[in-house]
């Protein structure tokens, strides 16, 4: 893949960490507000998270977040190793926006827009809205146990759809981003990249899926895996190329919108397995965009908790929940936001002696320190 234009070197000198200089304003201001320390437990990690993002103390409430979603079939999914057929992902795409899934239903409830991006559906564009549509790149990806997923100029394209996503989302003002998947066969080749990537075997990372596949599937999987992980090996120093080797369209798009969110200051909450691995490529193109992602929370898959291990990111909750399509992250989002709600609204105490005096009277705020 010599002959790209997309250089993944770039954004080591693109992306910053999150104005870290913020974080002892924003322990500063929680002192101020007379609870002890860490009396509001990971809360507290999260506001200051969120006010070193927007490089703001105190921090804005999360007031337009998106539910992002990439969405694509596998052709591993042609061996079995998952309970639903090959080639059927559109079928979780239209639940979603239909509002009739697990993450639609949350969606609505929390008030978030969803956004789905259709990388490799393997169904007629047609079938879909023009809005879904428009960055696919190909009709299902490559059978990554024989072949590559992508072409090199799919990959770059998949890429830079991601990236293109991520720049339309932080132009239009979005200050959190819920990040989902939706597929068929995206849990082996998330499985493939964590392995490759973490340096383990196959049967390690493989896990049950989201509608918890019997042991002769697993098999099946777990042997996908390993030969899809023959392939990647040779390929580790380039992650575009390892992406185009095993990783599809939606892992492809993801990777690239999570780089390129990172490089606008857009924090993003990740999901599941999928999310996982995908934020593991981009540690290894960037070691500072991690900074800018959130682990929503932990499912049960063996892959997305070997991934976080390296990123070392701690989930936020540990729900188990492993139906996609963004539905664990958006849990995760009421804490998100009430930490930022806390961050924000709870009142300061004037004066040097305000924090060991409880009965003094709250001044109702403090000035604004803004790194922007």
């Amino acid at each position: 893949m010599s002959d790209r234009s997309l250089d993944l070197d770039d954004f080591s000198d693109l992306i910053e960490r999150p104005h870290g200089g913020l974080r002892r304003e924003a322990e500063e201001r929680r002192a101020l507000t007379g609870l002890p320390p860490r009396a509001l437990g990971r809360l507290e990690d999260v506001g200051e998270w969120l006010g070193s993002a927007q490089a703001r103390v105190p921090v804005r409430p999360i007031t337009d977040p998106r539910l992002v979603v990439f969405a694509g079939d596998h052709g591993v999914a042609e061996l079995g190793v998952s309970t639903r057929p090959a080639g059927t992902a559109k079928e979780l795409v239209r639940e979603l926006l239909d509002g009739a899934s697990p993450a639609a239903v949350l969606a609505r409830r929390f008030d978030v827009p969803v956004r789905v991006v259709d990388m490799a559906l393997d169904c007629d564009p047609g079938e879909l809205p023009a809005e879904v549509t428009r960055h696919r790149v190909r009709r299902s990806s490559g059978r990554l146990d024989i072949e590559d997923t992508l072409t090199p100029e799919e990959a770059e394209a998949a890429f830079r759809a991601g990236m293109a996503v991520a720049d339309e989302e932080a132009d239009a003002g979005t200050d959190l981003v819920v990040l989902g998947d939706l597929s068929v066969g995206g849990t082996t080749a998330a499985g493939t990249l964590v392995a490759a990537l973490c340096g383990t075997d196959a049967s390690v990372v493989t896990g049950r899926g989201g509608g918890g596949i019997d042991d002769l599937t697993w098999m099946r999987k777990c042997a996908a895996i390993r030969d899809g992980l023959r392939r990647a090996r040779p390929v580790l120093g380039d992650q575009l190329e390892l992406l185009a080797t095993v990783g599809g369209a939606d892992l492809t798009a993801m990777t690239g919108f999570l780089l390129q969110s990172a490089v606008r200051h857009t924090p993003v909450i990740l999901d599941g397995v999928v999310s996982a691995a995908c934020a593991l490529v981009g540690q290894r193109v960037a070691f500072r965009a991690p900074d800018w992602w959130l682990a929503g929370q932990a499912g049960g898959e063996p892959a997305q908790a070997k991934a976080l291990d390296r990123l070392a990111a701690d989930p936020l909750l540990e729900q188990g929940v492993e139906v996609g399509g963004g539905t664990g992250a958006l849990l995760a989002l009421p804490l998100v936001r009430a930490a930022a709600a806390l961050a924000a609204e709870l009142p300061v105490r004037e004066g040097p002696e305000a924090e060991a005096d409880p009965d003094a009277e709250p001044a109702g705020g403090a000035g604004v320190v803004d790194a922007t």
